[in-house]
This record gives structure tokens, sequence and C-alpha cells, in this order.
């Protein structure tokens, strides 16, 4: 098979590769659709992934071609998505379903082999069937859905209540989404790009500015630096909830005087990790629903739909930022 693989910091090769070995349990799936994450930009060129050769690639979707226990065979033709974080089973947080935060976690596309090649292969536990009215670039799209409405029910929105979004990517825009949904009478997405504001119109949310008194019942922090951190405890009303969602940039210092917002205005500061899987009411089965009722809409936030022969370049346009892009989506 045809594979994208990293064999070291920024040494990324398309190139032939054996197929993926199926453990017990496991299913090999033709993968149909893959999303690039902007967590996949680092990984590629600059931290790594925790040993090479690998696949990255762990926003995917496809079709179970084959399965390692016969028991498991109902799965083949079947489209899925693939819940890319594999749980230990073993740990206090397995033991009660909170998978999210497994203390011995494996996970497709960094730890392992991931979704940006022909094949992948995965536990059958971790696939989620795809109803016909999900398309293969939504499914793509089905795990950074699952993280924004992780983030948005971390976030404890209340029927009623005002939410700003400090952040104008992916996640974040499907964060302003999910928070409509979940009752909040006035969303604002805070950023500062012309494009992002026509993208966020586009999902139905609202960029036109904050005031500099205006204060928000919830926020939740999109991009992970220091200064997005600092406005999104300035822009939290009193007795609010700041969720960190953004993955840090770098080490974080706060001044004395945006410190003292978290004390004088007792606000509640809540982190955010992947997203619950498992059981009808998980994060994954919520978006499967949401994106096939067109509640949720997931393709608003792709501004790319690339072949697999460019992935490269679109993983360079987003390293570079060369050009305007929101999420990209790479079909195989």
């Amino acid at each position: 098979m045809k594979a994208y693989v990293l064999h070291g910091i920024g040494d990324l090769r398309c190139e032939d590769c054996p197929m993926p070995e199926l453990r017990p349990g496991w299913a090999l799936i033709k993968v149909s659709a893959a999303g690039i994450c902007s967590s996949d930009i680092p990984r590629i060129f600059e931290k790594g992934t925790y040993h090479f050769p690998t696949i990255p690639g762990h926003e995917f979707c496809g079709v179970v071609e084959r399965t390692a226990n016969p028991e498991d065979s109902g799965w083949i033709g079947r489209r899925v998505g693939v819940f890319p974080l594999i749980p230990c089973m073993a740990c206090p947080s397995c033991a009660r379903g909170e998978y999210e935060t497994c203390s011995n976690y494996d996970y497709v596309g960094s730890r392992r082999d991931g979704g940006f090649a022909e094949y992948a292969a995965a536990p059958v536990w971790n696939l989620i069937r795809l109803p016909d009215e999900i398309s293969d670039v939504q499914g793509a799209l089905l795990e950074p859905a699952a993280v924004a409405l992780h983030a948005v029910r971390r976030a404890d929105i209340r029927p009623h209540s005002s939410v700003c979004v400090v952040g104008t990517g992916g996640i974040g825009l499907l964060a302003g989404q999910w928070a409509g949904r979940c009752g909040a009478d006035r969303v604002v997405i805070k950023g500062r790009s012309c494009e992002k504001e026509a993208l966020a119109r586009r999902c139905g949310l609202d960029y036109t500015g904050v005031t500099p008194e205006e204060r928000f019942d919830r926020v939740i922090e999109a991009v992970g630096s220091s200064a997005a951190l600092e406005e999104s405890l300035t822009l939290a009303a009193p007795g609010g909830r700041v969720v960190l969602m953004g993955n840090p940039d770098g080490s974080k210092t706060l001044a004395q005087n945006v410190y003292w917002q978290i004390l004088r205005k007792q606000l509640t500061l809540s982190g955010t990790w992947n997203s619950s899987y498992g059981g009808a009411d998980s994060d994954w089965e919520a978006s499967v629903r949401a994106i096939a009722q067109g509640a949720l809409g997931v393709e608003k936030i792709v501004t790319h739909i690339v072949d697999k022969a460019d992935l490269p370049r679109a993983l360079h346009m987003m390293r570079s930022r060369t050009g305007p892009f929101c999420k990209i989506v790479v079909k195989f």
C-alpha cells in the first residue's frame, strides 16, 4: 500500500509499505478521507512522533475490509469513523469509563501508525458506524467534532448564557456551533482574521466583535497561546467558567493583574482533553447523530479538499501559512 511515512522530524515520504498487521480484535480499514489536524504540523515538522518510522493521521474514516476475528466479520463492508485513542482498560480512569484520561493509552497516528495511508488498522472497539447521511468528508471530521463537544460540555453551558470562543480554528468554530445547540443565547467567535470572519458567518456564528466592557458567562480558549489565555480570563464574567482547550504553544506565565482576575472574579478554570467514547451519550455518538441530522455543519469549516498526492503541499501551506485555510481534508 501507499502511505506517508515520517522517518524523522521533517522527513515525510510517500512510499510503499506492508499492509498493517491485525492483532486479535482489530480491523483493517480502507481509508476514504483524512483530516489534517493543526497538531499534525508540530508533530511532523518540529517535535516528531513517539518513534520512527510512523504514519501520522488521527482524523479519518473508511470502510472495513477485513477483521482479525471471525465474530467481528459483521463490520466488513461498513463505513466507519475511528476513535484514535486506544485505552489500556486497566487504569482507574478506564474502570470509570473515562477513557480520555487513561493513564497508559496508545494513539493512532502518533504512537502507532495512522490514517495518512491507503489502509489503517484499529481495534474493532474503536470503530463507530457512519450512517449513509454522513459523507466521507464529514466522517473524517468526526474526531474534531467530538473534541469540540467535549470542551463545550466541560463548559457546563446553561440556558440563556453567553459564550465566547477565543480562536478561529476548526475546533473553535465547531465549539461555537455546539455552544448554540447546548442552549447559549449569545455565541461570539473572537478572532483577528477577515478570512475567518467569513468562515464564522458561514457556520452561522457571530463575529461582530466584542466591546471592551463585554463579559461572558463561559469562555472557551481555543488557541493555546499566553495572549489567548489572558484574553480569555479578561473576557470571563464574575463567577464565569473558562475552558482551556488549545494545545499550549510553550510555557505559560500570567501577569499579576491577570492572575488577580481569577481570584477576584472567582473564575472556574477547566481543562479539556480529547473526547468521551462509549455509550449512547458519548461525544462520538452525539456527534454522529448531529452530523447525520444536519444539526452540526462540520463541512462548513472545510476550506480545502485535496487528493492524497497533494498532502505534502497542504501540510507545507499550513506550516508556512502561505494562504488562508481552516480545515483541510485529504481524499484517499
